[in-house]
């Protein structure tokens, strides 16, 4: 099986973007598709990058051989691990890096079989927004997923987020029938589970100082040390101010422990209208704005839900 041609098959019209889901059964599968999609990449002179779980990443380091240097490689499970990071630092963080009018070509999967349950929306709303952060730019990115291992709603809602589909066993793209980025965006929108007893701080303006001490002392009393226990105080920093700013002028704050983890909750007044908001790269030029981004960049976890009556952040790290 190999992947879709750059000049053929549905991926072909006027939006020089392309966001193939390549359907994959066995590792022989997965070799090919990748492989050839990488070269064909690297014989058109394009800047290639692969981004999937370490142990997908020798199988295509070992098969392209010498070839390997050429291409960025990364492992997904390290820097995907937050999937609101990707679009800002491996994806645009590659593409954007390029001589413009080059078409940048990228195999991105962050979406296995190890995923939990806390993190697949996320995923599943970061391959959504995919499609709306590279419109228009001539990039390509090829998605993995593999039929043995993932359930049966992975496999759907990548027909959701992918506009073509390579079937495992396939050797050409067929469109999907069942397209809808924006839907699968408003579904990740969903309510988050209440969160558990935790420590609750109520802020303003005036305690923002107090609010960082407390989230730092109850991530010290809950296991977090050195750098975590820091991008906790900072991830707390960032959205608390973002609160005061952008919110309402208030919030509250929470954190408490989860599953080995240490989970920061803000949630305000405000209300989010742009679902890539802290998902894009930040200009040199830009002043403010960066909070939600820098969070996403430090956190483990990123989850948002934000509704009429306002919005819940909520972070997690790991210690």
């Amino acid at each position: 099986m190999s992947a879709p041609a750059e000049t053929a098959g549905p991926t072909a019209g006027p939006d020089p973007f392309r966001h193939p889901a390549l359907f994959y059964g066995d590792r022989d599968a997965y070799r090919d598709g990748t492989v050839t999609f990488v070269r064909e990449g690297l014989a058109a002179g394009e800047p290639v990058a692969v981004a999937v779980p370490g142990e997908n990443l020798e199988l295509i380091r070992e098969a392209l051989g010498d070839d390997a240097s050429a291409v960025r490689l990364l492992d997904m499970r390290e820097a995907g691990r937050n999937p609101g990071r990707i679009l800002p630092r491996v994806l645009h963080g590659f593409a954007d890096a390029q001589p413009d009018g080059r078409r940048v070509r990228i195999v991105g999967e962050p979406v296995w079989a190890g995923r939990s349950a806390v993190e697949y929306p996320a995923c599943v709303q970061h391959e959504a927004l995919i499609n709306a952060a590279f419109r228009g730019r001539a990039v390509t990115i090829l998605c993995p997923y593999d039929v043995r291992t993932l359930s049966p709603r992975a496999l759907a809602d990548a027909r959701v987020t992918h506009p073509v589909v390579i079937e495992a066993g396939a050797r050409t793209p067929v469109a999907s029938a069942a397209y809808a980025p924006d839907e699968a965006v408003a579904r990740a929108n969903e309510p988050l589970p209440p969160a558990p007893e935790a420590m609750v701080f109520p802020f303003v303006a005036e305690t923002l100082t107090a609010a960082r001490h407390a989230a730092s002392r109850e991530g010290r009393r809950l296991g977090l040390t050195g750098v975590p226990l820091e991008d906790l105080a900072l991830a707390t920093a960032e959205l608390t101010t973002n609160s005061v700013v952008h919110g309402g002028g208030s919030g509250v704050l929470r954190v408490w422990a989860e599953d080995g983890r240490v989970v920061c909750e803000v949630r305000d007044g405000g209300r989010f209208t742009d679902p890539l908001a802290g998902r894009r790269p930040a200009s040199r030029d830009q002043r403010g704005g960066r909070g939600l981004l820098m969070v996403h960049l430090i956190a483990d976890l990123v989850r948002v839900h934000t509704a009429e009556d306002g919005t819940t952040v909520r972070c997690w790290f790991t210690g």
